[in-house]
């Protein structure tokens, strides 16, 4: 493996290369910049836009390759996933979108505080709209810790679905298409979201103090532990987990590579 001195020499040779219209071969070069170095602290004061432009396209590059072997492990956990199967716990008496004997379940991960999770949501909707009845959406939460308002929020979702799970699924949606009255409104909003719902506010701030509210928030935190994810929003999908904000057809590969081994 390359030492980090090495690798600075590397990229200095190739910023001088870059630089210099006519220059010696790499060999030299590196072998000139090894004996003076303020060689390439001259070029650089003389051309820092041809110097910034390679360091640039170096990490870009760095990037590029970084992501295609993310993309490789994420594969090969899938491949391992279709065969062996996560299995998150699955409480029917909790709330549930979508027709509660769909042949596919998505377990959510969530925090309703956080922008990615909104894009989530988004997702989501699109999933349900082009699968209707075959996916069912199990909604667990993952507050995180810098989020403060996540906490309350899920919180009060859990509180309005003893209520109604009907209401508890408005408000989540609520909540998620006006995330930006968190930071204007704070806490309160909760309440003012409660109210449109239709909810009873005072029954469901008695409910707040329920600690089986609190343990099963816990339950599904310690979960998400378990299924290493610990940024949100994190889905399983049959069993195949999707760790972040993706797009539709991500969701969509899977849930018709499942629909089709069904078949």
């Amino acid at each position: 493996m390359k030492t980090i001195k090495s690798i600075k020499l590397a990229l200095a040779a190739s910023v001088v290369l870059a630089i210099t219209a006519c220059a010696p071969s790499a060999k030299q070069l590196k072998e000139a910049v090894e004996k003076d170095p303020s060689i390439v602290f001259t070029a650089i004061e003389k051309h820092p836009d041809k110097f910034i432009e390679v360091v640039m396209k170096a990490q870009q590059e760095a990037q590029k390759v970084a992501g295609e072997r993310a993309q490789e492990e994420e594969k090969k956990q899938r491949d391992e996933e279709y065969a062996n199967p996560l299995k998150p716990e699955i409480d029917e008496t909790r709330v549930i979108f979508g027709n509660k004997s769909a042949p596919i379940t998505i377990v959510e991960f969530s925090d309703f505080q956080c922008p990615y999770c909104s894009r989530g949501y988004q997702t989501m909707k699109q999933v349900q709209k082009e699968y209707g009845d075959k996916v069912r959406i199990v909604f667990k939460h993952l507050p995180l810790d810098f989020h403060p308002l996540a906490m309350p929020a899920a919180r009060y979702f859990e509180a309005i679905a003893q209520q109604s799970p009907e209401k508890a699924e408005k408000f989540h949606d609520l909540v998620f298409e006006n995330q930006g009255m968190l930071k204007d409104k704070g806490e309160g909003y909760f309440a003012e979201a409660t109210k449109k719902v239709g909810a009873d506010l005072k029954k469901v701030q008695a409910a707040l103090k329920d600690e089986k509210i609190q343990k099963r928030i816990d339950a599904d935190m310690e979960e998400a532990r378990k299924f290493n994810m610990s940024g949100t929003p994190g889905f399983i999908i049959n069993g195949v987990s999707l760790r972040g904000a993706y797009p539709f057809p991500a969701f969509k590969e899977i849930i018709d590579k499942h629909l089709a081994s069904a078949k």
